[in-house]
């Protein structure tokens, strides 16, 4: 059962910019090794993260760091959780991650699938 969907879309030019005036953004956004990936991927995984909120409700008190992205067998992408996400992951029922990435002309996006049982909702 699908428990929730999110896409996300991040103008890369304009991330950029955001990292370079905000320069703690990086440490905020990203988990230690996540950071020193290319521009385009950082885009790409904060798009992932948004879109992974969105599938979950956009829980409040989200620690971003609480939620990356690797790369799978065959360069898939794989979304992993803890934390804040984790716990809000368990309290909807959601088993597994579908995630798609992709970045062209400037922009990046992402898909994400929430699927599972489905949760108590009412913690």
């Amino acid at each position: 059962m699908i428990v929730g969907t999110g896409v996300d879309i991040v103008d890369i030019a304009r991330f950029e910019r955001q990292l370079a005036r905000t320069p703690r953004l990086r440490e905020r956004l990203f988990a230690p090794h996540e950071r020193e990936l290319p521009l385009r991927s950082l885009a790409a995984r904060f798009a992932v993260k948004e879109a992974a909120a969105k599938a979950l409700q956009a829980p409040p008190g989200m620690v971003w760091q609480d939620c990356w992205t690797t790369n799978g067998e065959h360069g898939a992408p794989r979304l992993h959780t803890t934390g804040t996400v984790a716990e809000q992951q368990r309290r909807l029922g959601v088993e597994s991650w579908h995630v798609s990435i992709s970045h062209d002309g400037g922009m990046a996006v992402a898909f994400v699938v929430a699927e599972g049982q489905g949760g108590t909702r009412g913690d």
